[in-house]
């Protein structure tokens, strides 16, 4: 009994001391309390990022489920989003980018890079949206809408 006590006491101590936070940090969904940030993903090489990218978006969602990401595509970039795109190890992209999609993720394509490369929007899956300049399209994410800039 004289150890459950003393325990008790550590405690309350502890929230008069300033500790509190730390009492209070494990009993607290470390999730339940990030912000809803908001990040623009820059792809403009599908060999060199596209992975990269999948990574590092779901581990930002893991660790914060309430971010706003956006994934911007363009010139080469656009690659990964095509049906039937592979990785170097032979495994498609778009079940993952499916996976993403369903956490709120955007897939955005620039309909500049379709015109000059002559593809067609039949040619990417569902998943995407098309914009009409990916690199219009981040400088308004990180202007107007206070997205932060990320390049995988």
């Amino acid at each position: 009994m004289s150890t459950l006590r003393n325990g008790l006491l550590a405690l309350m101590l502890a929230g008069s001391t300033g500790f509190a936070p730390l009492a209070h940090a494990a009993a607290v969904d470390p999730k339940a309390d990030v912000a809803e940030d908001k990040v623009v993903y820059h792809v403009n090489d599908s060999d060199g990022q596209a992975m990269n990218a999948l990574r590092n978006v779901g581990n930002q969602l893991e660790v914060n489920p309430k971010a706003h990401i956006v994934i911007v595509t363009h010139a080469r970039g656009v690659d990964f989003l095509m049906k039937g795109a592979k990785d170097k190890n032979g495994s498609e992209y778009a079940p993952r980018v499916a996976e993403l999609k369903l956490q709120g993720v955007q897939f955005d394509v620039c309909s500049i890079t379709l015109r000059n490369r002559k593809l067609d929007k039949s040619q990417f899956i569902s998943e995407v949206t098309f914009v009409p300049s990916g690199v219009a399209e981040i400088t308004r994410l990180q202007q107007r809408e206070g997205y932060a800039y990320l390049r995988p």
